[in-house]
């Protein structure tokens, strides 16, 4: 009988096993989705210090945080704020924090020669993006 019942345990226990490891591997799944969305064009995470330069030559530094927010800072003019979202590595997408403003979103490359373009979709303007590492 003590037989019986150890079977019965080892087995319900097994009956259990592939569940739990489903789960695990949804869970790991959806893991990296996450990352994925939070990846920049550069293969970087979105979040953090970048350089952008339009192509009058005036230069921007983005301060993109985790939290969804960003600063942008283009000297002599006042601080631009607003929410961001990282569609795809591909699709940068901004919201200014000014009234009306609406969601524009920014297709993202590294060309053939390695140097990382956003084009304005509304005049089609190319801009030239470059991660800021802290020294330290």
């Amino acid at each position: 009988m003590k037989k019986i019942m150890l079977i019965s345990a080892v087995t319900a226990l097994a009956a259990c096993s592939p569940a739990e490891t489903t789960d695990e591997a949804a869970t790991s799944t959806e893991a990296v989705d996450v990352v994925a969305e939070l990846t920049a064009a550069d293969g970087g995470p979105s979040i953090g210090m970048f350089k952008v330069t339009s192509a009058d030559g005036s230069v921007a530094m983005e301060d993109i945080r985790a939290d969804g927010t960003y600063t942008s800072t283009t000297e002599g003019e006042e601080p631009k704020t607003g929410k961001w979202e990282q569609k795809s590595p591909e699709s940068f997408c901004s919201t200014p924090d000014e009234e009306g403003a609406v969601q524009k979103c920014y297709a993202e490359k590294i060309d053939e020669t390695g140097v990382w373009t956003s084009v304005d979709p509304d005049d089609g303007e190319v801009s030239t993006i470059e991660r800021v590492v802290a020294e330290g």
